[in-house]
């Protein structure tokens, strides 16, 4: 990030092969991006992992999903996935015009503009808002329900053999 606005402000005369490749990369914001979109992907695949290890721990499929090459193969698709996209994106709708770099400006038509948007704004905020959400709610929850069941099995004793910090810990789990 500091690299590429530091690049902005100081208003280089793009030409030739280098000011493309510049433009088409860091100007642009294309790994920017890219790598911002991939860190949402990555911790959206974390939330899943903690939901189905919280939640689904004693499911024989959830313990199938979760080996260590699902784990590696998840983390590879984010970056990957997510950089792939926006060069794939920036390159048809950037370009260097007059020694300027014009990224994501030139669009076929505004309907698939509007389209992308529309997509990009559901795939990478509200999809992420909704599974962390839904994960880390049902993760509480989950939390609180064991705290509960191990709460009940150490019943009160008498108020006179009882130790202040166990008395804490009981009133904090209710």
């Amino acid at each position: 990030m500091v690299v590429t606005f530091t690049l902005k402000l100081c208003n280089i005369y793009l030409t030739g092969a280098l000011g493309y490749w510049l433009c088409m990369i860091l100007l642009s914001e294309n790994l920017l991006w890219g790598t911002i979109n991939g860190a949402r992907i990555n911790l959206m695949s974390i939330t899943i992992e903690r939901y189905l290890k919280v939640v689904h721990h004693k499911a024989a499929w959830s313990k199938k999903l979760l080996s260590k090459w699902v784990k590696i193969s998840a983390a590879a698709f984010a970056w990957i996935a997510c950089i792939g996209y926006k060069t794939a994106l920036v390159f048809p709708t950037s370009r260097v015009v007059n020694g300027v770099c014009y990224g994501n400006a030139f669009w076929n038509s505004r309907i698939v503009a509007l389209a992308h948007s529309i997509w990009y704004i559901i795939s990478f905020y509200v999809l992420v808002i909704c599974i962390f959400i839904f994960g880390y709610g049902r993760i509480l929850v989950v939390i609180r329900h064991q705290a509960r069941v191990m709460a009940s099995h150490s019943e009160p004793r008498p108020s006179t053999t009882q130790n202040p910090s166990e008395q804490i810990q009981i009133n904090v789990s209710r």
